[in-house]
Formats: structure tokens, C-alpha cells, sequence
């Protein structure tokens, strides 16, 4: 035991003090700094988008001329000869032909590049009130039969369950912020196993790729040695972890009388999610976690030195991203597919789409226990497994790929059996 802390602390202080760490902790804070000061940026240098406007109403044209909008101004143009020529000067950014014919309203834009989707989406909505008052009129509705007439239907979608005397309840819908905690979880757990895969194959290889493990080996068993590798590098996953959920927790003190933090943390359905849904969330993370790592430790220490282990992880990569994408894709749209109630008990598969059925409520705190066990079972085997073969795998030094190596190591573990 004492040789596995020692080789667990030495794997620990040598990741944790090393610069790559660091850049590792500073870039998410790096990457919101430069969204904010891009965003900023872009909102203070962003130039009002001179369109001009042909059409055979002046009088319409004049008065649209006058609306002012933060994305684009109208200048009235006589014709389109003339708006042309200006666009060609470059004295406006585009122009729109606007043609009304009785009850019909027809708008044409004409630019040398993009007036971007926000733009576009206020001319058309501009054109649709238009015609829609034109119409108005042609039918004599005044202005409140008109809004009357545009007043959308109301959509109430209510959470039911019912008791044991077949009573049905009507219950709060959390499903919108469930979704959302674990939207937000699978993108966490996907980038901290893209991150660590390599760093614990590195670490798992370096060794073999100097030759030395036949000494290492002569003084520490090869599962402990797996074993330290393993923890030490989880353990500075951990740190990570950890240090977020401080920054974490200094912001809430640090901005938790704000209004809009007060009516979000008051909330009841930040309170309900805070409890079975949440707990489950966080043990599938942490199960994934491990069941990758322990992935990755076993495919680093198939590769001949620790130059390849960016190949020896591409099943770790591959893996996890058709995990991800079937649980935030497939589970979105349709969290009853079939396919997304298989894969949910799927080891490597149930991190990622476990929690976003729980998020919409699609199965049970039961179903997600079965889940977990499985999980949990499948991780431990699979890491008895790999610490059993490590021994093997670190003496196999093979040209033909990650599978040859695999079945050399299961070989000589077989034949030591024998003896």
C-alpha cells in the first residue's frame, strides 16, 4: 500500500505542477473573457446598415424611412437604376424593392453579401405587418381586430402523476431545467475524458517507452503499479474539479443578492432538481469518468512508447463522441426512441444518455439504479481486467497494432497461468 501512494503522489505533484495543467485550468476562463470582450466588441463597433428602399408607394417608403432600428436604416431611392449605382459606390450596404399590389406586399433585397439572419428575419416580420394591415383595411377591421386576430393560442403543458387510488395529481414541469443540467453535464464529462484519456495513456506508456518496466516491475507489482498510475491521474482530475467548484462558489457570494440570482436560486424547480435527479447526474459523470480511464489506461499500455498514444486513445475518442452525440442528438429529439432506452443500460453508452432520460422524465429512479449497477459492475470488471493484463501488456512490444498487442497479452497471461 505504501508503494502505491508513493507512485500515486508522485504521478499527482508532477501532472499538478506542470504548466499544460495550468493552461488547462486558465483556458474556460480564458474562453468566456474573449466571448465577453468579442460580444462587446462587436455591439460597440457594429455599424447601422444603410438599405435602400425602392417602391411604388412614396409616401409608405417615406414613413418606413422614418422607423429607426438598431440593425438597419432605410433611405428612400427614386429607382432602381439609382440604387444600383449606389450599391456599386458602395454609399449603402444593399436595397429592397417594394412592390404593393392591392393586398399583396412583395419585397425583394439586393445585396453584395450577407445582411446576416437577425436582419433579414426584422425586413421579413416588416413586410408581414405590412400586409397584414393592408388586408386589415380591405376587410375593415380596426387596429384592436387586428391584434385580436394576431393573438396567439395559449399552450399550457402540465407534469401528471397519479397516486395509489388512481388519482391523478398535476405536478411542475422541471424538464426544461433538467435538461439543461444535463446538457451541461454531458459537455463536462466529454471534455474531461477527451482531456485526461491522453494524459493517463501518456502517463501508463512513459515508462515502456524506455524499457524500464522490467525493473520497475522487479520492485512493485503490476497492478499496484496500474493502480497508482491510475489514481494519481484521477486525482488531478479531481483537483480540476474542485477548483471550478470554488470559483464556482465565490461567484454565488460574490453576486447572489442580484436580482436575477435571487429569482433563479428561489426558484421551486431549482429546489426539486436539486435531489434524486441531481444525485444521479453526478454519480453517472463520475462513473464515466472512470470506465474511460480506465479505457484509456488499457489502450496505453498496448502502444511501444508514449509517441503513439494519440492512436492508442482514438477508440477512447471515438467512443465517447458517438456517445455524446446520441445522448444530446437522438436523446433530445427523441428520448422514447428505442434505441435511447437500450443504450441508457449500455456501459460507456448510459453516462451520456442515462442522464438526459432523467432529465425528460422518460424513466424511473429504478430504471436509473439498474443503470448505475450495471455501470458500476461493468467498470470494476473491466478494471480487474486491465490491471490483469497490465502486467503482460507492458512487456509486449508490437508493430502490429493495438489488437496484436491485445492478443499477445492475453497469451502470455494464459501461459502464466499454466505455470
Amino acid at each position: 500500500m505504501n508503494k502505491f501512494w508513493i507512485i500515486t503522489s508522485d504521478v499527482y505533484k508532477k501532472n499538478v505542477k506542470s504548466i499544460s495543467f495550468l493552461i488547462m485550468i486558465l483556458v474556460p476562463f480564458i474562453m468566456v473573457g474573449v466571448v465577453y470582450l468579442a460580444g462587446t466588441f462587436a455591439g460597440n463597433m457594429s455599424e447601422v446598415d444603410k438599405i435602400g428602399l425602392v417602391s411604388n408607394q412614396p409616401e409608405l417608403a417615406e414613413a418606413l424611412a422614418k422607423d429607426k432600428t438598431g440593425d438597419y436604416k432605410f433611405t428612400v431611392v427614386n429607382s432602381e437604376d439609382s440604387a444600383q449605382k449606389q450599391l456599386k459606390d458602395e454609399k449603402i450596404d444593399a436595397y429592397m424593392v417594394l412592390t404593393i399590389d392591392g393586398e399583396n406586399v412583395k419585397g425583394e433585397l439586393f445585396s453584395e453579401s450577407s445582411m446576416g439572419q437577425s436582419t433579414e428575419l426584422i425586413l421579413q416580420q416588416t413586410l408581414a405587418s405590412l400586409q397584414s394591415s393592408g388586408r386589415a383595411a380591405q376587410l375593415g377591421l380596426n387596429a384592436e381586430e387586428v391584434a385580436s386576430l394576431s393573438q396567439p393560442a395559449e399552450f399550457v403543458k402540465q407534469k401528471v402523476s397519479f397516486d395509489e387510488d388512481g388519482k391523478m395529481q398535476v405536478g411542475e414541469d422541471n424538464s426544461a431545467l433538467q435538461f439543461i443540467v444535463s446538457y451541461v453535464a454531458t459537455i463536462l464529462l466529454f471534455v474531461i475524458i477527451l482531456t485526461y484519456a491522453q494524459i493517463i495513456a501518456q502517463e501508463i506508456a512513459s515508462e515502456k517507452g524506455t524499457r524500464i518496466m522490467e525493473v520497475i516491475l522487479s520492485s512493485t507489482k503490476a497492478q499496484t503499479h496500474f493502480y497508482g498510475k491510475l489514481t494519481g491521474v484521477l486525482l488531478v482530475a479531481v483537483t480540476q474539479i474542485v477548483l471550478y467548484a470554488a470559483v464556482f462558489g465565490a461567484s454565488y457570494m460574490k453576486f447572489k443578492d442580484l436580482e436575477i440570482v435571487k429569482q433563479f436560486t428561489e426558484s421551486g424547480s431549482l429546489q426539486k432538481i436539486i435531489g434524486p435527479f441531481l444525485g444521479y447526474t453526478v454519480i453517472f459523470i463520475i462513473l464515466g469518468i472512470l470506465i474511460y480511464s480506465v479505457l484509456a489506461a488499457l489502450c496505453g499500455s498496448l502502444v511501444n512508447k508514449a509517441e503513439d498514444t494519440a492512436k492508442a486513445i482514438l477508440p477512447v475518442t471515438y467512443l465517447s463522441l458517438g456517445a455524446y452525440m446520441l445522448g444530446l442528438t437522438l436523446g433530445a429529439a427523441d428520448p422514447n426512441n428505442i434505441v435511447i432506452r437500450v443504450t441508457s443500460y449500455i456501459p460507456f453508452l448510459s453516462s451520456y444518455v442515462m442522464p438526459i432520460r432523467l432529465a425528460n422524465e422518460t424513466v424511473g429512479m429504478g430504471g436509473a439504479a439498474i443503470s448505475v449497477v450495471v455501470l458500476l459492475i461493468s467498470t470494476f470488471i473491466l478494471m480487474f481486467l486491465s490491471a490483469a493484463l497490465y502486467k503482460s501488456n507492458v512487456l509486449v512490444y508490437s508493430e502490429g497494432g493495438l489488437i496484436s498487442s491485445l492478443k499477445q497479452s492475453i497469451s502470455i497471461m494464459r501461459n502464466e497461468k499454466k505455470k
